[in-house]
């Protein structure tokens, strides 16, 4: 037993793969010696490792210190999905009296900016000789609104999933949670596989 509220070094490196990846699996594999094991057997002993309490004990306190090292709480994390989810087109450009629109960022607020995803900016020549003439072509895109309305809605229970029961070959499931080497970066997961609708408005 070692001082880690008395994991053996394997469980504590255990703890430390599975915070790191997300992966059960993957962690068993990084602690143990599965040279000569299938893949069946590990998802199998993974699981066992999980359901031990001083593992799933220690999990959570390096989880917990990960946050506050960061500062990340879920009041932030469903903040900033808000401000995805909620952003508006109009908020962006000005509508003109023929019809058309422009983009304007001249009052854009820190929480708009939040929802975009990119914005690039072509200057070219339109025309040839004396008739040519400067243009600025605006694009920018917005971060995926249904993505982040989907993951606010999971979090307040308007949405539920179905699960297996047994995974491969009647094997039980082992919980694999989204890649959080720190717990920061659910955030940037959210964000990095959020699809991005685009938005192109010439200026």
């Amino acid at each position: 037993m070692t001082k880690n509220g008395g994991l053996t070094p394997k469980q504590e490196a255990f703890c430390l793969a599975y915070v790191e990846t997300g992966n059960a699996s993957e962690a068993y594999r990084r602690a143990y010696d599965t040279s000569r094991m299938k893949d069946g057997v590990i998802r199998v002993k993974a699981c066992e490792v999980m359901a031990h309490e001083l593992v799933e004990a220690r999990i959570a306190e390096l989880r917990q210190r990960a946050m506050d090292r960061h500062d990340v709480t879920v009041d932030r994390i469903v903040q900033e999905l808000a401000k995805l989810a909620f952003a508006n087109m109009l908020d962006y450009i000005q509508i003109q009296s023929d019809g058309t629109a422009y983009v304007d960022f001249s009052k854009l607020s820190r929480e708009q900016a939040a929802a975009i995803g990119e914005i690039v900016t072509e200057e070219y020549s339109e025309g040839r000789g004396e008739d040519a003439r400067p243009v600025k072509r605006v694009k920018f895109k917005l971060l995926d609104k249904r993505g982040a309305l989907v993951d606010l809605g999971k979090h307040l229970g308007m949405f539920t999933d179905k699960h297996e029961h047994t995974g491969k070959d009647g094997a039980p499931l082992v919980p694999e949670l989204p890649e959080n080497r720190d717990l920061a970066r659910v955030i940037l997961s959210i964000l990095s596989q959020a699809q991005i609708a685009k938005e192109d408005t010439p200026q």
